[in-house]
């Protein structure tokens, strides 16, 4: 005897979708100063255009300008807005943010755009509620050229702010075990002309080379690399 037919609606088939990574900060994460390939985490984005891709789809969140309290205030409905299917949320959290907060104001002794006690509390709390979410990544700041200061004629920006500001984010990373890459660290140890050759004229922007280096260390950062191969 012949069994009854297959229903084909009972037939479902289970497609993999891919993982999705949310990329917060400020203009170091918008791509701002490369009109070539639109910064880093654009040239990621690109990988997963093709239909059927199973590269991790990327949303660029940065916003030009942004200290950490901003990323902060946004962080929430960045995220949850980016599920894409119903009930899902993105895998992964990477920010990169910091290097606004440590400008100084008018003069190269102004005080600073968020002083620094503000800055340790706001950063850690946006770690603490991103950690709540899913897994967190940090990218660190890349280095200033304090020769082109002021910048917009108005913000001065110097490696000793920037390693202060820098020490206080590795720091509230390590507490809440959030991965951090040292950007500052590594392009200043490759010395000065090859640091300033990456960088826009207002000194303190990564042109396309510069972006297209930053985009190879962070290929080549084991927690980020792990990621994608993971995913």
């Amino acid at each position: 005897m012949i069994g009854a037919p297959i229903r084909q609606s009972s037939i479902r088939s289970k497609v993999t979708q891919p993982k999705k990574i949310v990329v917060m900060g400020d203009s170091l994460v918008y791509g701002y100063g490369d009109p070539e390939t639109g910064g880093w985490v654009e040239q990621l984005r690109r990988r997963s255009m093709a239909p059927g891709s199973a590269e991790p789809v990327i949303y660029n969140l940065g916003v030009r300008g942004d200290g950490v309290s901003r990323v902060a205030q946004r962080l929430d409905h960045e995220f949850h807005s980016r599920g894409e299917l119903r009930n899902r949320v993105p895998d992964l959290i990477v920010l990169s943010v910091g290097v606004n907060d440590s400008a100084r104001l008018g003069r190269s002794n102004g005080r600073f755009y968020t002083d620094f006690d503000s800055f340790q509390r706001s950063m850690d709390g946006l770690l603490c509620r991103a950690t709540e979410l899913c897994p967190v990544l940090f990218v660190g700041m890349t280095p200033v050229d304090e020769g082109a200061m002021p910048f917009m004629d108005a913000l001065y920006y110097s490696h000793r702010d920037q390693q202060r500001y820098k020490a206080a984010t590795q720091m509230a990373c390590h507490a809440h075990g959030v991965p951090y890459l040292d950007v500052l660290e590594l392009w200043l140890q490759r010395g000065q002309c090859w640091w300033q050759s990456r960088l826009c004229a207002d000194g303190l922007h990564p042109n396309s080379l510069g972006y297209r280096a930053l985009l190879k260390d962070i290929l080549a950062w084991e927690a980020f690399g792990g990621y994608l191969a993971a995913a």
